[in-house]
């Protein structure tokens, strides 16, 4: 008896090894990525190039941004919103929780005091480094004047180059469409 036992908890501990080593290999494939191709193959590319060849690799995960889409519900077809989603990456990946932005209470913070523009290029250099872009020629007035998350100054103080004014130009809302009642959750008449 006591073979067995000591049989059966060997074998355990053999396939529980195998299933963490493969559940290990696994999250390591779905590593969230910034360019996917080496930049010795396109160093002469437009940021356009650059993306379709991205687009031609699997993506690895799919994120849903239900709480974001109950109120952004446009966003089911924004193209920034949809390439980052395919990868892996939610909302709240660069706008932080948005508990802050659900509690305002009367609906009404504009979106450029609620996430400033200061804030665009700092978020997506977290993911897309400079040194993953600066072989793109186009994105040099992005990275002469943008911050990183490690700068507090842009370099050029008249600079206002931000990577949604190519990327995802709809992204950006100027001003809330949508309101909801915060008791019942109902949501109220479009803002126009």
């Amino acid at each position: 008896m006591r073979i067995i036992e000591r049989s059966l908890v060997i074998a355990t501990l053999l396939i529980s090894g195998l299933l963490i080593f493969a559940a290990a290999g696994r999250s390591g494939e779905q590593k969230a990525h910034a360019l996917v191709f080496d930049g010795n193959d396109c160093k002469d590319m437009s940021a356009t190039e650059a993306c379709s060849v991205s687009e031609k690799e699997s993506a690895p995960a799919f994120v849903a941004n239900p709480f974001c889409k109950a109120c952004h519900l446009d966003f089911d077809e924004e193209e920034l919103a949809l390439r980052h989603e395919i990868w892996g990456i939610g909302c709240e990946r660069c706008h932080g929780e948005s508990f802050r932005h659900r509690s305002d209470e009367a609906n009404i913070t504009p979106p450029e005091i609620m996430y400033p523009k200061e804030r665009i290029n700092p978020a997506c250099m977290m993911c897309h480094p400079r040194h993953d872009i600066n072989y793109l020629k186009d994105h040099a007035p992005i990275l002469e004047a943008g911050l990183s998350i490690f700068e507090t100054e842009p370099s050029d103080k008249n600079a206002k180059k931000y990577c949604t004014d190519c990327h995802g130009v709809t992204h950006r809302m100027k001003t809330r469409t949508t309101r909801w009642d915060k008791q019942t959750g109902a949501l109220l008449k479009r803002a126009e």
